[in-house]
């Protein structure tokens, strides 16, 4: 009895292992296309497979936390960039990115009814600062009280749950970097932020699957003070 005891405990743990390198290699492959993404297409494709991923495990929230980071950089890519160049261009800005900010907080949503811990929920609120701000930036007149408002408060609950959170430091920096001199913000008042970010990026213990850019975006902005 024992040694089948023994047998199946054996089968077990070969099973789960088996299962989880799976799981681990399926996200490492769809990691490595992000970091080469270059198209609204090439994001779809790879938010899309995360969402399978995720569908299939159930009980990570790593997979959807890199689909809503995937949507979120079609987003972007839909506004100027620093050279005032714009990737993908639509017809109606505002209805594209209020759809497509429905769906990166539709999987922040899933990702956060599975996440455990304080880091991974700081995490995921930064997802959904990015939603808001760019559903802000379409008119920040017009709806900076609402996805302005948003974005902050999603922020300032990052920042909270993980002080350390070098992405949240990241987006905090940007945020005073675009806000006007006469409300606070500006470049100068963004400096002492950014360094910040790249402090705690360069610091970080990455872990394999888990969120690790910023340092290079940080680092970009801080070049720009030399």
């Amino acid at each position: 009895m024992k040694q089948l005891l023994l047998a199946v405990a054996i089968i077990c743990t070969v099973a789960a292992q088996a299962q989880s390198d799976k799981y681990a290699n399926a996200m490492q492959q769809q990691l490595d296309k992000f970091d080469s993404a270059k198209t609204v297409a090439d994001y779809e494709n790879i938010a899309a497979a995360f969402q399978r991923i995720g569908d299939a495990e159930k009980t990570q929230w790593l997979p959807y936390y890199w689909q809503g980071i995937a949507l979120a950089r079609t987003g972007w890519m839909y506004f100027p960039d620093d050279k005032g160049v714009v990737a993908a261009k639509v017809n109606e800005l505002d209805k594209t990115v209020d759809a497509l900010a429905t769906r990166i907080n539709a999987a922040a949503d899933k990702a956060d009814a599975v996440a455990k811990d304080n880091e991974a929920k700081s995490e995921i609120l930064t997802v959904r600062n990015m939603a808001a701000t760019q559903q802000m930036i379409i008119d920040p007149q017009s709806r900076y009280m609402t996805y302005g408002a948003q974005a902050a408060a999603d922020l300032q609950k990052a920042m909270q749950l993980n002080p350390n959170n070098p992405r949240a430091a990241y987006l905090q920096a940007m945020s005073v970097y675009g806000t006007p001199e006469q409300f606070g913000g500006g470049k100068d008042a963004a400096k002492p932020l950014v360094q910040k970010a790249v402090d705690l990026a360069k610091a970080e213990q990455v872990k394999p699957l888990y969120p690790h850019w910023s340092l290079e975006q940080s680092e970009k902005v801080l070049a720009t003070y030399q």
